[in-house]
């Protein structure tokens, strides 16, 4: 069995029987969560650890260990190491710019399973810390297409943009929006990150429907990045354009 879930529904005084009640699910459902590696789906799991007074974590800890692909794990750690960072993305924030509930949105969409989602968003977060909390972060310079602030539910994106606000004015962060105006511009063929190393040349990373890949061919990414820059919105009028957010009332 297993005894986090066991132990916590004794201390909290639960059956299979109440607690399904409590949920809205069939007490077989309830039941089958007391069984080693069985996880309630997404929807219900906060709500479980709710009627328990315990964490989610405290109740399933593989959920939220973190995890990520195995091919992006090199540019991870190329993240960790970088001393700048110049990241564009014309459909989704970054996810080194992601709250934890923008994060969940996103990789819900994908074909990750919902036992798998919450240990992805748990690697996001880590990869964040990694790169802004170090004693000496590297300079992050990201554009971002006005489009991608206007894509999500306005109560998980009013969160999201507090959260660009506070990011953007930290010393080491300048955030750029592109925007709508602008109209077509070369990075619309895709999201691409630059990094630069102490020791080394500058590497890109380019996603695609499959799987992300590092390049050692940063030239032409260079030149789009020149491009998308130049027609950005400068520092202090994205932070108020991601202040004003008319697009969200």
């Amino acid at each position: 069995m297993n005894d986090l879930v066991r132990v916590a529904m004794v201390e909290a005084g639960e059956t299979a029987e109440s607690l399904a009640e409590r949920i809205g699910v069939d007490p077989k459902t309830a039941a089958r969560w007391v069984r080693p590696g069985a996880v309630p789906q997404t929807r219900h799991r906060a709500a479980v650890a709710r009627a328990l007074g315990r964490g989610i974590g405290d109740l399933w800890p593989e959920v939220l260990r973190p995890r990520e692909p195995a091919w992006f794990r090199p540019w991870a750690d190329l993240e960790r190491e970088a001393t700048s960072l110049r990241s564009f993305q014309p459909s989704v924030l970054p996810g080194l710019l992601q709250t934890e509930g923008y994060a969940h949105a996103v990789l819900s969409s994908g074909p990750l399973a919902n036992d798998e989602v919450e240990g992805y968003v748990a690697a996001r977060l880590a990869r964040q810390a990694a790169v802004f909390d170090r004693a000496h972060p590297p300079l992050t310079v990201f554009v971002v297409d006005e489009a991608a602030l206007r894509r999500g539910d306005p109560e998980v994106m009013h969160a999201q943009l507090d959260h660009l606000i506070a990011v953007a004015e930290r010393p080491c962060v300048l955030l750029h929006i592109l925007p709508l105006r602008a109209g077509f511009h070369p990075g619309q063929a895709g999201a691409f990150v630059i990094a630069s190393l102490a020791d080394a040349d500058d590497l890109g990373y380019l996603d695609d429907q499959a799987a992300g890949r590092i390049t050692q061919d940063v030239a032409p990414l260079w030149r789009v990045w020149d491009t998308v820059r130049s027609v950005a919105l400068p520092r202090d009028q994205s932070i108020q354009l991601l202040k004003g957010r008319e697009w969200l009332r």
